[in-house]
């Protein structure tokens, strides 16, 4: 369903990523210790869904390595009750077999899949004069603009296929309104099956740009194509995020914050930690008369297999 119905609103929290780099904040977790900490605080703070990428613990750099995954994922389920939504989209120049290695390897309850292949520029944030900690970040960032991110027809069927196996749900990324097609694609195809948990992505150069109207139009477009058969969530980059996502909680959807999308408590000041940005979600909701939906809520609005269900 587009809207739940009710005044709770599931916050996934979107902890380190791998577009941001050590240099951009100095708390941007990196070590299993700073993920699995920030990780467990998000959920203190009212995340129900936590989405993980995984980092080199020496220098930062993102890996797609199962044993680096589970470094942290033990860790995290222990001390929290929150679904663990692991990556498929990995990190840059990453093949799609290694992004895919950490989710089969740890059989989550819910796993990211985008939606198409796009230019993912995020190189604009290494225009600022700055002393770089480790020498893979500045090209890192600047080669995106000679970067496809590739998610073809086949590629989707195949990690479609592949998690299905394991009873992984997906967080079903859409950077564009012609993502949205390609999901319904594979719904008419009967690859997919309803609660479908659509992630709406806006501002990230190559995608939708993070404009109300732009917004508004996505969630009528999947109305649309999908009815009653989605739950809606929104993300948007940097400044966008609050913003983005007041609209959506607004409009009855779910929302997605995090230091992956946004180094930034607000103007000028960045988040220390991602319980941070998960507290703010909380009182902005708390302000429209909304709440965090717990983990177990999450699990049953999009059907999910359960904690005791993964392999680790």
């Amino acid at each position: 369903m587009a809207t739940n119905g009710s005044d709770k609103v599931i916050i996934s929290c979107a902890v380190t990523g791998s577009i941001h780099t050590p240099s951009l904040s100095e708390y941007l977790p990196v070590t299993a210790d700073e993920i699995a900490q920030q990780a467990v605080g998000a959920a203190e703070a009212g995340a129900a869904i936590l989405h993980l990428h995984a980092r080199e613990p020496d220098d930062g750099k993102p890996t797609g390595a199962p044993d680096v995954f589970m470094n942290f994922l033990p860790r995290i389920k222990q001390g929290c009750n929150a679904v663990l939504n692991i990556t498929t989209g990995g990190g840059l120049n990453m093949t799609v077999e290694q992004r895919l290695q950490a989710a089969t390897s740890a059989q989550p309850e819910m796993c990211s899949l985008n939606m198409g292949s796009m230019n993912f520029g995020i190189y604009p944030m290494a225009a600022k004069e700055r002393e770089w900690k480790y020498e893979w970040e500045q090209d890192y960032i600047l080669s995106t603009d000679d970067f496809i991110f590739r998610n073809t027809f086949k590629d989707i069927e195949n990690i479609l296929a592949t998690m299905g196996e394991h009873g992984t749900r997906f967080e079903f990324e859409c950077y564009d309104i012609g993502h949205l097609y390609n999901l319904a694609h594979f719904l008419n195809r009967g690859l997919v099956k309803p609660p479908l948990f659509i992630q709406s992505i806006f501002g990230i150069l190559g995608g939708i740009g993070a404009d109300p109207e732009n917004l508004a139009f996505m969630k009528q477009t999947a109305d649309r194509l999908f009815g009653n058969q989605y739950v809606w969530s929104v993300l948007a980059a940097g400044r966008a995020q609050f913003p983005m996502t007041t609209q959506a909680a607004i409009l009855g959807g779910n929302i997605r914050v995090g230091l992956e999308d946004n180094l930034w408590l607000e103007k000028g000041v960045l988040a220390k930690n991602n319980a941070e940005l998960v507290a703010k979600a909380v009182r902005i909701l708390g302000e429209l008369g909304l709440q965090p939906a717990t983990a177990d809520e999450a699990r049953e609005m999009l059907d999910l297999k359960g904690g005791d269900q993964v392999n680790f």
